[in-house]
């Protein structure tokens, strides 16, 4: 008698991008602690895949990662999908009960929210998986209570962020955009940087505005690269280079290998360089490696699309 194979347990399976920081400008730090953030993100071509698979009551979260630099992603409560999980069931009554796979492609500690993008590809499939029926406007609450990266890794596309980045309002943007990047295995925290902009600049900050990021918003409207690429703008890139100085030598690369622009990427230790083409960014990419500038490389398009089921 021949026995029937158990079927599969349900899954969903949920890719969402990383993102650029095409300008970032940041405030002097207020009494709550934050800084007050005008920036206008850019999903770029390079994705997290989240899979959430059913699996019995009571059971549990758990979470397996693969792809590159896999080794560097916690397994635990400390990893922001774990999070996601847990906040969406208490949202909704239920129990976390799920297993979480991700897999890896947007670089770890790169500044350019891997992590954001694996909290939002997390609500968005357990949403999926459990039947919760969520809005888009529901999820992207609970993505602000996760960070403020997440609920730009829900909308995708472009988008202008405020307050701590996390109000988003949709921009218009034309054509398609070639990047090339350098990233470095030892990442760069996020709050030193902030505490080295404090030191360097304390209350002299200028308040932020976005009407100064209005020439960027004409040349994405345009399609333009060029004049992209002359406005791409980022507060944080002197703090960043004040603590990790090799990184001026990534920057002059790009730029003496005709790069439209380049930057550290939001508190870096990434370099963004913004290329007239696909083989462009290659080449650009190919002189990081062969100078020794970068220890791995990425070459993608954007903009890219908002977390969204497979």
């Amino acid at each position: 008698m021949t026995s029937l194979a158990a079927a599969p347990s349900p899954s969903v399976r949920v890719r969402a991008p990383g993102k650029i920081n095409l300008s970032l400008r940041v405030g002097p730090v207020e009494e709550d602690g934050y800084h007050p953030l005008v920036t206008v993100f850019q999903a770029v071509a390079l994705h997290e895949e989240v899979t959430a698979t059913e699996v019995a009551d009571g059971v549990g979260l758990s979470l397996t990662v693969d792809g590159p630099q896999a080794d560097r992603v916690p397994l635990d409560a400390s990893n922001l999908a774990w999070r996601a999980a847990e906040v969406l069931a208490e949202h909704v009554g239920t129990s976390p009960d799920v297993a979480l796979h991700l897999s890896k492609g947007v670089p770890v500690a790169g500044g350019m929210a891997g992590g954001s993008a694996d909290a939002a590809a997390t609500l968005v499939a357990c949403d999926a998986l459990w039947g919760a029926g969520l809005s888009r406007a529901e999820l992207s609450g609970l993505a602000a209570r996760l960070g403020s990266d997440v609920p730009f890794a829900l909308l995708g596309h472009t988008a202008v962020g405020t307050g701590r980045g996390h109000l988003l309002t949709p921009a218009m943007s034309r054509g398609e955009f070639h990047w090339a990047f350098a990233t470095r295995d030892e990442g760069l925290s996020t709050p030193a940087v902030y505490g080295r902009f404090d030191e360097m600049y304390g209350t002299t900050a200028p308040p932020v505005d976005v009407a100064d990021d209005n020439g960027l918003m004409q040349a994405l409207r345009a399609g333009d690269p060029t004049a992209l690429g002359a406005a791409l703008h980022n507060d944080l890139e002197p703090a960043a280079l004040d603590l990790r100085p090799e990184l001026e030598r990534t920057l002059e690369i790009a730029r003496n290998g005709g790069a439209l622009g380049a930057m550290v990427s939001g508190s870096g230790p990434t370099v963004a360089a913004l290329a007239r083409s696909r083989q462009h960014a290659l080449a650009i990419a190919a002189t990081w490696t062969a100078e020794d500038a970068a220890d791995a490389v990425w070459c993608t398009t954007a903009p890219a699309a908002g977390a969204r089921v497979l």
